[in-house]
């Protein structure tokens, strides 16, 4: 059975969650391809070498339309799988249904109007707004995923065969079955490598780390654990930011302010992600209360507990659940809550090593490639099953 994964952008962090559920129905024995646009310079995430990706430039309508019709002649598998409710990927998913009879699956990883003010967001232009926004050359509705469309798109799930989801929240709001991100734990394992040796590699032996590895955003709460080292006024602790930002400048902000408290580390490989979080002696999830991050399982976790890290995270939306005691909690947006915590975490670090221990346990028991397979495999195979024999 081959199934085509569908992503609105192949440069923003939908790639992730992509390359997870690909790596899970490669696990089922499936053949895989990842198609879809970057509309940024590169990808967001460098791919296993096992997973197909064929990604063209995205451009804006009248441009697009082009470019659609040959992503949709590059979806080709016996199930299609849309991340996101996007019409970059579900909406062209839709078309290709209709066009093969081929069944639809929904995958939702984030409450994508969040970023536009949710359900107070309306679309209400003038006359001359509108004129502008469709027939300016910069016009917003030029833009295959203005927030308008994606509102579109939202209505429209009902016409997936199937929808998956990866938090409780998402859930709640949209239905589906809870597919929880998973980590490849055979890669992710700390027995494989040495800390010391991965500090010595990536210069950081002079430092203890805090990690966070991923792109920096202001509901990340970046900003709070550097906020944390600057009360703390430690010159050897530093939070290593690994990848950096796609999107914008903001990694230039941070650095502009807390530069003294940070070491940048370029992107990399997921097969060197684990050599890179095993140089951590702490990794940071430092989520704000937003309606973006409640929504959100932040993959950032299930690195840190893959590799037995003390993870330091805060109380909101799925992460409490995710962690299930085994890691640290403040409230949102307290840099004297981490600020206590790293210096206690410091204090005793082999207890803290011993919680990590016990969430790489978890990690492998909920959280793991291995444990999505049953879950989409019955997906697969109960929901699907008649809509593929006929």
């Amino acid at each position: 059975m081959k199934v085509s994964l569908v992503v609105s952008d192949l440069s923003g962090a939908g790639a992730l969650r992509a390359f997870i559920l690909a790596q899970v129905l490669i696990d089922l024995n499936c053949e895989v391809e990842v198609v879809g646009f970057k509309f940024g310079r590169e990808l967001y995430a460098i791919p296993p070498a096992n997973i197909p990706v064929y990604a063209l430039p995205g451009k804006n309508y009248p441009g697009f339309l082009i470019d659609a019709q040959k992503i949709l002649k590059k979806i080709d598998g016996d199930i299609i799988y849309a991340v996101k409710p996007k019409p970059t990927s579900f909406g062209l998913s839709l078309l290709k249904k209709i066009q093969s009879r081929r069944p639809v699956i929904l995958d939702i990883d984030d409450l994508e109007l969040s970023w536009f003010g949710q359900d107070e967001w309306k679309y209400r232009p003038s006359f001359k707004q509108l004129y502008r926004d469709i027939f300016k050359q910069n016009g917003q509705l030029k833009e295959p995923d203005h927030p308008l469309y994606v509102k579109w798109m939202e209505s429209l799930i009902h016409r997936a065969n199937a929808v998956t989801v990866h938090t409780e929240f998402l859930q709640q709001r949209f239905g589906g079955v809870y597919l929880p991100n998973g980590k490849d734990t055979k890669m992710f394992d700390p027995a494989k490598y040495n800390p010391e040796l991965s500090r010595e590699r990536y210069g950081l032996s002079a430092y203890r780390i805090l990690m966070f590895p991923g792109a920096p955003r202001p509901h990340k709460g970046v900003e709070d654990v550097l906020m944390a080292l600057e009360q703390l006024n430690e010159p050897d602790l530093k939070l290593a930011i690994v990848g950096g930002s796609p999107y914008d400048d903001y990694d230039d902000k941070l650095m502009q302010q807390w530069g003294r408290w940070i070491v940048k580390l370029p992107r990399f490989p997921v097969e060197t992600m684990p050599e890179v979080v095993a140089a951590a002696h702490v990794v940071v999830v430092p989520q704000r209360e937003t309606l973006t991050a409640v929504a959100q399982f932040p993959l950032k976790l299930t690195d840190g507990m893959a590799m037995a890290k003390p993870v330091l995270s805060t109380r909101v939306g799925d992460i409490p659940a995710i962690l299930g005691g085994t890691g640290y909690l403040v409230e949102p947006s307290s840099p004297g809550q981490i600020s206590q915590k790293i210096k206690w975490i410091f204090q005793n670090l082999t207890a803290a090593n011993l919680q990590g221990m016990k969430a790489r346990e978890r990690c492998v028991k909920k959280y793991s490639i291995q444990a999505m397979a049953p879950i989409l495999s019955e997906l697969i195979s109960g929901r699907l099953r008649l809509h593929l024999s006929r």
